[in-house]
């Protein structure tokens, strides 16, 4: 993911975003495209009916494109995120603790196999974690809702 020329815009004060030191969106697409299909065809996300009935509803390269936006958008790059929010686009699928959990394995399998360094896997996972709350099911007096 790394591989890529680093074309950047930084002057030279300022270090590079987490975006240039990924080799910027030619280098992240391969990468989302690889997760996505990866939790898309995971059984165990699967198992869950609303997670299913989305998979199989969203059109993948169209889901592939929006998240490819966002991490670019989030790790510092010049594209602007134009998809629902995370609480919109998942509150309705009660997505549990657990599917989070397979989610990050998936998302870890991913990073493997693309051998990203431990630095920028490190940026990667917290802001992934920083979309958790708007995402997972929490218990609150009885009641299961997300935030």
């Amino acid at each position: 993911m790394c591989s890529e020329n680093d074309h950047s815009n930084s002057s030279a004060d300022s270090p590079p975003s987490l975006y240039e030191r990924l080799g910027g969106v030619y280098s992240i697409a391969p990468v989302v495209d690889d997760f996505i299909d990866r939790i898309m065809d995971d059984p165990r996300l699967n198992a869950n009916p609303r997670v299913d009935e989305a998979h199989h509803r969203v059109s993948r390269s169209g889901f592939k494109y929006l998240v490819t936006e966002m991490v670019c958008w989030a790790s510092g790059g010049p594209q602007t995120y134009t998809g629902r929010s995370m609480y919109d686009s998942h509150a309705h699928l009660e997505i549990t603790e657990s599917e989070w959990d397979v989610f990050m394995e998936d998302l870890a399998t991913t990073f493997d196999q693309f051998e990203l360094p431990s630095g920028e896997r490190a940026e990667l996972v917290s802001i992934v974690e920083s979309t958790k709350l708007e995402i997972v099911l929490t218990e609150h007096d009885g009641q299961a809702t997300v935030r």
